[in-house]
């Protein structure tokens, strides 16, 4: 996985660039899979059952466009599962699903700083509180799919 920005108008955007909220673009992964070990199915009924897809532009108390929940497919293959499957889920969350579905333009990798910023700072403040959880509740639900390492 490489953390990296999508989705906005600025070339090359910094971190501070798009927190400012005004490049367009989401703070995002880009997930590289062996399909023959895990689904593109697998992998968007996991994305979108390990966060709330139903707040628009915010993730718990981080707020702002760069935190909407997005999917940016590579092919309309991955764009009519991720569709399939955002079908099927809707009814199980408590409000409509805002999951932005777009096609992949052009991905920057982040900043150094912010690859493996999990377990570069476990004790952060934020990997505590906000991050801890949501690991916890991912591998509570899907144990059996994932490689059990550092995540």
């Amino acid at each position: 996985m490489v953390s990296g920005y999508t989705g906005g108008s600025v070339k090359n955007p910094t971190y501070k660039d798009i927190c400012s909220g005004s490049t367009g673009h989401a703070e995002v992964i880009q997930v590289t899979f062996n399909p023959d070990v895990i689904s593109y199915e697998d992998l968007i009924n996991i994305f979108m059952t390990s966060h709330d897809p139903t707040t628009l532009n915010q993730q718990g108390a981080d707020r702002g466009t760069q935190y909407r929940s997005a999917i940016f497919y590579h092919d309309d293959e991955q764009k009519a599962i991720t569709l399939k499957v955002i079908s099927e889920l809707m009814e199980y969350f408590p409000a409509p699903v805002v999951t932005q579905v777009a096609p992949l333009d052009i991905f920057y990798p982040a900043e150094d700083y912010h690859q493996d910023y999990y377990n570069s700072n476990p004790d952060a403040v934020y990997c505590r509180v906000v991050i801890d959880p949501k690991i916890k509740k991912l591998k509570d639900k899907y144990a059996d799919q994932l490689k059990l390492q550092k995540i």
